[in-house]
């Protein structure tokens, strides 16, 4: 059972470490157009605040035998600090100031976390604690995709639900599921089994709209959440299919 934990836990660290590494495409394209353009930066702040209450539920004074959760959150929280900084450089002001307020309450959040379970609790009440918090965030981040899983049903397209990303967080979520399972461990099991279930739906998805005809996928839309604006590629969507429509309706005049 040791063997099997300490297996998944390896699993899961490498699909979660490429889920972390894939807006760097993102970030290429911003760095060269000096400018985050439509990207949204609400979901590297949201990845953060989840990475860093991962990271300390998985610390051995909190959650014994976890020390996998905290290596690859801590890696994570580090990454996507990064990130956050770099969206902060070049967004325009408005959104500057947005995602830097939303910056400031992620660091707020989590320091009440670390103070309140240092000064306040102890044993496992202290494991209680933060592993609630830990797992409401991690279910907000997988859950960060129903917004583009939508907009895929309404429109018919998964221009923008790449297979690969799709794959890794079920892969990823697969992974930490059975590694709380076996370990008997629910703050762990039950936000990766939430999202270990929408990584299939994404997947389930993806078979039923792919289409051949088309490049569905784009090397710039690999991302961790729903990075460009949902409004915006909703309605570009929408017009390429009223575009089709008029061109078959002359087709046929």
């Amino acid at each position: 059972m040791n063997i099997l934990h300490f297996f998944f836990g390896v699993c899961g660290n490498a699909t979660a470490l490429f889920l972390f590494l894939a807006p760097t495409v993102t970030f290429k394209r911003i760095l060269k157009n000096k400018s985050t353009q439509q990207f949204s930066g609400i979901p590297y702040v949201m990845t953060l605040l989840n990475c860093l209450l991962s990271c300390w539920y998985g610390l051995p004074f909190v959650s014994p035998n976890n020390i996998l959760v905290a290596t690859i959150n801590g890696t994570g929280a580090a990454i996507e600090t990064v990130y956050v900084l770099m969206f902060l450089m070049f967004a325009p002001r408005r959104e500057k100031v947005k995602i830097g307020g939303l910056f400031v309450f992620v660091l707020a959040v989590f320091s009440a976390v670390v103070l309140i379970s240092l000064l306040a609790l102890h044993g496992h009440p202290r494991k209680l604690f933060c592993g609630f918090a830990a797992t409401i965030f991690s279910i907000i981040m997988y859950g960060s995709p129903l917004s583009i899983m939508r907009m895929v049903i309404k429109t018919k397209s998964v221009e923008y639900m790449p297979f690969l990303l799709s794959l890794f967080v079920f892969l990823c979520g697969t992974s930490w599921f059975i590694y709380g399972l076996i370990g008997r461990d629910p703050f762990v099991a039950v936000p990766n089994g939430f999202g270990c279930g929408l990584g299939a739906l994404q997947l389930i998805l993806y078979f039923i709209y792919y289409d051949k005809n088309k490049k569905t996928t784009d090397d710039n839309a690999i991302e961790m959440g729903p990075e460009k604006n949902p409004h915006q590629a909703q309605d570009q969507a929408q017009a390429q299919v009223k575009r089709s429509d008029k061109g078959s309706q002359n087709g046929r005049v």
